[in-house]
């Protein structure tokens, strides 16, 4: 997602301190939640009403998404989220979290819900514990998810269900269908700089 200067006439020269910050989004992991954490601050410099996250992923650790989801709650601005490409696993529950009215997926896109995975290995008593933490998890993101798309709790964790628990994938319009997004396209962004005279 790029961005366009809309610059007055009335506009010699002009020079922004801060760009608008546009996050990607990749990798769920513990360098690139820290990333996203310090770039939702950024934003809160630069004067834009919104931040953009662009997501194009095949998803990662779920930790590493909860981290991501409380950088969004504590923030102070509105969070669009854009899928460019894909959101897989963790990028699937990540678009949810923009608010609402604010969720795009791009018209050749998919997003693919599924279950979270531990893929432990080890003692049997670790192994119990692993999966019973991940049941635990999986529980929570289906519910913030459903919360999220104003449907009741256990919305996606019973079509999760009725699928078997296979690996769900979902074009643009079955997002909206859906939820979780409200629109099929991908938002422009302009950066209007102009010249504003007041007389009191």
């Amino acid at each position: 997602m790029l961005w366009k200067y809309n610059v007055a006439p009335e506009v010699k020269e002009f020079e922004l301190h801060h760009n608008p910050v546009i996050i990607t989004v990749n990798k769920f992991d513990e360098d690139s939640a820290k990333e996203f954490r310090t770039k939702v601050a950024m934003a809160h410099n630069t004067g834009q009403k919104i931040i953009p996250v662009v997501i194009d992923s095949y998803g990662g650790q779920v930790y590493s998404l909860m981290s991501m989801i409380s950088t969004i709650k504590s923030s102070d601005l509105p969070i669009a989220t854009i899928v460019e490409g894909k959101a897989m696993s963790c990028g699937a529950i990540l678009l949810s979290f923009g608010s609402d009215g604010y969720r795009f997926v791009d018209k050749h896109a998919t997003v693919m819900i599924h279950d979270v995975s531990s893929g432990q290995l080890g003692k049997v008593e670790e192994v119990v514990a692993s999966a019973k933490e991940t049941e635990r998890l999986n529980a929570v993101v289906y519910k913030m998810m459903a919360q999220n798309c104003g449907k009741k709790d256990d919305y996606f964790l019973k079509l999760v269900d009725k699928k078997k628990h296979a690996d769900w994938f979902l074009n643009a319009d079955e997002c909206v269908k859906h939820s979780l997004a409200n629109h099929t396209r991908v938002p422009k962004i302009s950066v209007n700089v102009d010249v504003t005279i007041d007389f009191e």
